[in-house]
């Protein structure tokens, strides 16, 4: 199948990847536009990886309030230059983090930053769940796929992306990393909503 600008085009406006990747995406792919898709996301994901153990000492902190002025977040991100942080992609990104940590409200950055006890206390809920009547092996997998769901709804990276569900927010950072070329962290955020005592 041939490949035509069109593609490579429609395929970098959904990606934001380079046009050879993509043009390399699609030919791969012959020409499955989804398929090239999930190759470039799988290329980013490996490019994020090498570029992981990188020092961040630049970045920004991105603020977003809701209509109101009843919640608001601070978000910090770190990369490695200046250049990077200061450049509007850096910028909308920040904003859309701040966004997504509004809307979703994530309790952790990440699965290893859980504190023991409140793990321990939803394994407790969960295992109180389970049926009784399955084998051990059964039960483990059910108890895994709850914990995962908790993850999904807890832990920033492990969410769903609000503006595209499709990828979580460790894939949109990685995604990310990919286009700029340099490591990006997610380093820390607060989410503040009128009434909530400190601390919930």
């Amino acid at each position: 199948m041939e490949i035509t600008a069109a593609m490579v085009k429609q395929l970098r406006e959904r990606t934001g990847a380079p046009m050879m990747n993509c043009k390399a995406a699609l030919t791969e792919a012959k020409g499955d536009m989804a398929a090239a898709e999930v190759l470039l996301r799988k290329q980013g994901m490996a490019s994020a990886a090498k570029k992981s153990s990188r020092a961040t000492s630049e970045g920004s902190v991105g603020a977003y309030i809701h209509a109101g002025g009843k919640l608001g977040v601070l978000v910090e991100v770190d990369c490695e230059s200046d250049f990077v942080a200061r450049t509007d992609e850096f910028q909308a990104m920040l904003h859309d983090l701040a966004m997504h940590i509004a809307a979703a409200d994530p309790r952790y950055l990440d699965r290893g930053l859980i504190p023991a006890d409140v793990l321990e206390r939803e394994k407790d809920i969960y295992r109180a769940q389970l049926p009784a009547n399955k084998p051990a092996a059964v039960l483990d997998k059910i108890l895994e796929g709850k914990l995962e769901k908790f993850y999904e709804e807890a832990c920033l990276l492990d969410q769903r992306y609000v503006k595209d569900d499709k990828i979580t927010v460790r894939e949109l950072v990685a995604e990310k990393i990919s286009k700029f070329g340099e490591n990006i962290a997610i380093r820390r955020f607060v989410r503040f909503k009128v009434g909530d005592a400190p601390g919930a």
